[in-house]
Parts: structure tokens; sequence; C-alpha cells
């Protein structure tokens, strides 16, 4: 990567903001309740290479500006290629940026990197600094929205940097995201504590096409207590029939998949993390109780796929557990693109009342 910086570059660099187009300082936009705004609009070819977003809100005591706190599941990111009618990333915003739960923390990985100053670090709080790298291409034109759901205004920054190109290369696929929650995950009872299908797993995605599965992050809700992290990933690449066993891709456990082993420890690293956890002490409260927040991103491990792909993780060993789940999935493919299931709405978004039960958070070593 860092060879190709001293290579000269065949495209131009450009941007859209929120800059004050008068000089002034009021370097930002509203949008009433209830309001879709189109805050991009640009010609291709060309590559959006970074994003930058933030929110007004409070400050602290006295002051007046107001904001809602769960605004990061309550506003929608949508992102339409080539004039497409249906757009090819529609996600909460602080899920898109790899903010679960509506909360605000500090985090970096080798897509996206988050902060917020420490008074509202683990808060309800749009009051957060959120960016993503993740290159985008389109050739003809890109669209992107802002959907306000929330019941009053909101005041937004943003940059979105972009490359005019003239030309791309013909193999080139689009980025899509999409989100998806199961608020209670029903439990199964299998005979002989077996799983050998993948039918009452979580779904993490479902895409037809050609194309590139690059990764994902997950809100896990532990409602039930004890440890939410042993069911199985399973990937299932270019299926001629369903229900085929076993997967291409098989693996042991949900904390294993995100490169973890004996629980979660919270981290930030490049490809995998929980940067978050709602119990946050120094032993293993976290994986007994409480929310959390982790990711796995397969920016060097990639999985293609050329006509379908199909990504699931048992909610517990062979489906065991009924917890919370929601996830946001990122891969790029050609187009027209499987459409998307349709958004909950709002009330059917927002996080759950705190699960946290203090007769789990001494459990000791896993």
């Amino acid at each position: 990567m860092f060879n190709s910086l001293f290579r000269a570059k065949n495209y131009r660099a450009k941007r859209v903001s929120t800059y004050d187009r008068t000089g002034g300082n009021s370097d930002s936009i509203r949008i009433e309740s209830g309001e879709t705004k189109i805050i991009a609009e640009i010609s291709g070819p060309g590559v959006i290479s970074h994003i930058w977003m933030t929110s007004f809100g409070k400050w602290g005591p006295g002051d007046d500006r107001d904001f809602d706190s769960l605004t990061l599941r309550k506003m929608l990111i949508k992102i339409f290629w080539d004039g497409e009618d249906e757009p090819s990333v529609h996600v909460p915003v602080g899920d898109f940026f790899g903010l679960g739960h509506a909360r605000a923390y500090t985090h970096q990985s080798v897509f996206f990197s988050t902060t917020c100053n420490q008074t509202i670090e683990g808060m309800e709080s749009p009051r957060v600094s959120m960016n993503c790298w993740i290159p985008m291409p389109f050739r003809k034109n890109a669209r992107i929205e802002l959907v306000n759901e929330q019941g009053r205004p909101v005041t937004t920054y943003f940059y979105i940097d972009y490359q005019e190109h003239d030309s791309l290369p013909g193999d080139v696929m689009y980025f899509h995201a999409s989100w998806h929650r199961q608020k209670r995950n029903i439990p199964v009872k299998i005979e002989n504590g077996k799983n050998l299908s993948d039918k009452d797993n979580y779904l993490v995605l479902e895409a037809a096409g050609s194309g590139t599965y690059i990764g994902m992050n997950m809100s896990i809700d532990n409602v039930e207590g004890g440890w939410w992290g042993e069911g199985d990933d399973m990937i299932f690449v270019d299926m001629d029939e369903p229900n085929r066993w076993p997967p291409d891709l098989h693996g042991t456990g949900t904390e294993d998949y995100l490169c973890h082993a004996w629980g979660m420890q919270k981290s930030a690293h490049l490809y995998c993390g929980q940067p978050w956890s709602e119990v946050d002490n120094e032993g293993n409260g976290h994986h007994f109780s409480g929310k959390v927040c982790v990711y796995r991103y397969h920016a060097v491990d990639p999985v293609p796929f050329t006509k379908n792909i199909r990504i699931s993780i048992e909610h517990g060993h062979a489906n065991d557990r009924g917890d919370d789940w929601a996830s946001t999935a990122y891969w790029y493919q050609t187009e027209p693109h499987k459409p998307f299931e349709p958004m909950l709405s709002v009330d059917k978004r927002l996080p759950g009342p705190s699960t946290v039960k203090e007769n789990d958070l001494d459990k000791g070593e896993l």
C-alpha cells in the first residue's frame, strides 16, 4: 500500500462537505424530523475514498442545544450507485461506522475509526466523530442520503472525499452494506446438542451475484446471562441447491471467528475486536452480562463468490440461546443486487434496556 504513495496518480482529488458557503463558521446542515436529505450527488467515474461525519448535541448542563440520545440508531445512511432505484447501502448511521447499540465510543480498525470526548465514552449519544475508509467505486454517479427518523431535527457535519477518474477497470464491483436485527433469537432444542444445518442460525448476509465479502460488525445484548459466544460461523459459497451441507467455511465458535479465544477481550485491532462492552471491569463480567460490540473485517482474507453467498452464525452452541443480535454486513458485488429485507421501524431498531445482572459480573475465567 505505502509503495503506491510515491507513484503518479491517475485521478483528481475532490470533496463534498458542509462548509459554510458564505465564508462564515456555520459548517453544518439541518435535517428536519422525518426528512430524507440528499447530502451528495457525484458524477462518475469515481471512487469515494473517505467519509467523515458527526452530529450536533448538548455539551453539558445549561446547554440549550437539544438532541436525541438514540440518534445513531434513528438516523439512516443510504447510498445509491449509477441511478439504481434501491440503495446498495442501507444501515443505521452508528452501525454503519461500527458503533453498535447507539453508543458513542472510540475505536480504530482497518475500515473505520471513531472518537468521542471522554465524558460521553460509552453513552447513548450522537456526539462522536465517525470515519469510513472503505473505497466505493462508481461508474456513472453516486447519491448519498441521510434519513432522520427521530422526532426532532438534527444538525450534521460531513466530509465526503472522492477521486475523479477518467475511467475505471472493467472488473470493478460496487460496495454494499446491509443491517439485520433479530431482537430475540429463538432458542432451539436439538437432539444430542448436534447441529448439522444452518436453518436456525442468525443470518448475517445472503447475497446473489458475483462479489466479495469483506466483513461484518455485531451488536449483541446478552439478555440470558452466561457466555454468549459459543456458536459456530458458517459460510456457504456458490450454492446450487438450498440446505447444502457442510459449509465451505465452518468455524469453531463465535469468539474464534472474531479472532479471539477464551472469551472476548476488550480490544480494537485492524481486523477484529470488541471495542466496547456495557460491563467494563478487569474480570470477565462482560462475557456473562450486558451489551457488547464486536467486529471482523476480511481486508486481507476476503471471501469471493461468483453466484451467491450465505453467512450465518449459531446463537449459542446449536442455537441454544435467545439473545438480542444486530449486525452490519459489508461486501462488493456486481449489480443488480438481491433486494434487502425491509428496514425495521425506529421502535424495532432501538437497543433494549440494560440487562446487566450483578451476580454475573464475577464468574472468573471461562
